[in-house]
């Protein structure tokens, strides 16, 4: 079956809406399906479960192919995109010399283009900006470390890892003209070009951009059909859609998809809890995002929006409540390193389960035993900066391109029990 082709307005389709029971879980949901006439709502050449920024841009990716593409999504609440503050930093970020550094590369890469398409579909409102990043050091013995990381990241950079920039050394004073909530630090490294985006927009950016494309949107819970070693499509809403190949972005809730086909795929929530805080009247869009030695931080986006978080809560479950504890550490850790950010309005705390794994690596690629499912998952923390490209890169393997990176590391048969 041939693509949709690439108009703004497919020819001979229809859009329809239905109430759909969602089996098991009791619950009414509105299904949107995209459907051509004659055809009826049953086919699809690719099929994508979850719909977090890693399988809106897999979506995307193949509707912009001219690939006949459905996403299903259960709508879960605590999905982590739509708490998420992303942050464009690989130049900072714990990579090491393993496997992360070279996916993380490909991923800020990736961006450019990410952005140029979705421009071109008409979608431009996604809170990508370059605003820079400061890394902080909050006392003496931090301090003396920045010569080290300096050379690091220096280092990254001349390797040609992206959003980075110019990198310089400054004091206490220059870091809070750049970040004015500032404590009274003893110093600071300055990225250039470190970026940040709102996994909200983005998300909704790619949804609208893939549906332009021909893309089919069906909420509700989605059961893989397989057999002889090869899915033959997904049963959601009590209808079974065929597809040539499924791809599985289900973030947190992956784990019981693997379970469903035999296979071990680990996942397991991490839940986070992010501050959102108002300083009416002032102009934070053009804030530096703060980053340090510790897994904490703080952006700010236009305007007068200033996020601080986020807890890396292991033990939570698929528990997407706000907690006294959560708060007072996602609080507190921000007042530390800015206490001028103490007279800020509290506007709301956003709740995001981070799909995780237990050596905090992504699952990628094909599944074993499968010929023709697929994985993204498992970014952990890092959803918004490496999953657009993840869910790309996959959606290329499905298609049969190779992925262009080494992804070994990442493979699902490294849990294979």
């Amino acid at each position: 079956m041939g693509g949709w082709g690439d108009a703004g307005v497919s020819r001979g389709i229809d859009i329809v809406a239905r109430r759909v029971s969602m089996g098991c879980m009791g619950i009414t949901a509105l299904t949107w399906a995209r459907t051509a006439i004659g055809m009826g709502w049953g086919m699809a050449e690719m099929i994508v479960i979850g719909g977090g920024v890693v399988g809106q841009s897999a979506a995307y990716q193949l509707a912009r192919g001219g690939v006949a593409v459905t996403l299903i999504d259960r709508a879960d609440v605590g999905q982590a995109t739509a708490a998420g503050a992303g942050i464009i930093s690989p130049g900072t970020g714990a990579l090491g010399a393993g496997p992360l550094l070279p996916l993380a590369s490909a991923a800020v890469a990736f961006y450019p283009d990410l952005l140029a398409h979705l421009a071109e579909d008409g979608e431009t409102d996604t809170g990508f900006a370059i605003c820079g990043g400061l890394f902080v050091a909050t006392d003496e013995e931090e301090a003396a470390q920045l010569p080290a990381r300096f050379r690091a990241i220096e280092e990254r950079r001349a390797a040609g890892l992206r959003n980075i920039g110019t990198v310089a050394i400054l004091d206490g004073r220059e870091a809070r003209r750049l970040f004015p909530p500032l404590a009274d630090i003893p110093g600071a490294i300055h990225l250039s070009e470190v970026g940040r985006v709102n996994g909200r927009l983005l998300r909704d950016a790619l949804r609208r951009a893939a549906t332009r494309r021909g893309a089919t949107l069906v909420e509700g819970s989605a059961e893989i059909v397989y057999s002889g070693g090869r899915a033959t499509g997904v049963r959601v809403a009590g209808r079974e859609i065929a597809a040539d190949a499924v791809i599985i972005t289900g973030g947190a809730w992956t784990n019981r998809l693997g379970e469903a086909l035999g296979v071990t795929l680990p996942i397991y929530p991490q839940r986070g809890q992010i501050i959102h805080l108002d300083l009416p009247g002032v102009m934070t869009g053009k804030w530096p995002v703060i980053l340090g030695s510790h897994s904490h931080y703080i952006l700010a986006f236009p305007e007068s929006r200033v996020v601080a978080g986020a807890t890396r809560e292991h033990d939570s479950g698929y528990d997407p409540r706000m907690t006294a504890g959560g708060v007072h550490e996602a609080l507190g850790e921000a007042l530390r390193v800015a206490p001028g950010l103490s007279g800020a309005t509290l506007h709301e705390v956003r709740i995001g389960l981070r799909p995780a794994s237990p050596d905090g690596l992504p699952i990628l690629g094909a599944l074993p035993g499968l010929d023709n499912v697929f994985v993204a998952t498992g970014h952990g923390p890092s959803g918004l900066q490496l999953g657009p490209h993840s869910g790309a890169m996959v959606a290329g393997m499905a298609q049969g391109r190779a992925a262009g990176l080494d992804l070994g590391p990442f493979a699902a048969t490294r849990f294979a029990k």
